[in-house]
């Protein structure tokens, strides 16, 4: 799993971005509890994450609300099928309002860009 950790930083919260090729639910539950189970990302407060494959997208806000349909239409528009995608918030003390969607976009867009300089 490619992860982009301390990525953001916005009033006390700090982002993560991780991602890893995945075909079903099963497999993205494997790969976001592998991610939990990593001391640092274990404290974290949200894991919101989706992916798409042809039958659909799958997606977790994981308290977030409305973070993981962020994710789909990003790898929708982006044509990236079977990869999950999981944002990762540490919260800071203070509500981001409107400002955590842009920065889940923003970390979804800093993976793809990464992504696509390594098959580049």
């Amino acid at each position: 799993m490619l992860v982009l950790d301390k990525i953001i930083s916005d009033r006390g919260s700090k982002y993560a971005v991780s991602g890893a090729p995945c075909s079903s639910e099963a497999e993205a539950r494997a790969l976001i509890e592998a991610l939990r189970s990593r001391k640092r990302f274990a404290k974290a407060t949200h894991h919101s994450w989706a992916y798409v494959t042809k039958d659909g997208p799958a997606k977790n806000d994981d308290g977030e609300a409305g973070a993981g349909m962020v994710i789909v239409r990003m790898l929708e528009r982006a044509e990236m099928f079977d990869h999950l995608v999981v944002v990762t918030r540490w919260y800071g003390g203070k509500n981001l309002g409107g400002d955590r969607f842009r920065h889940v976009q923003d970390a979804v867009r800093l993976y793809l860009d990464h992504r696509a300089k390594e098959a580049g």
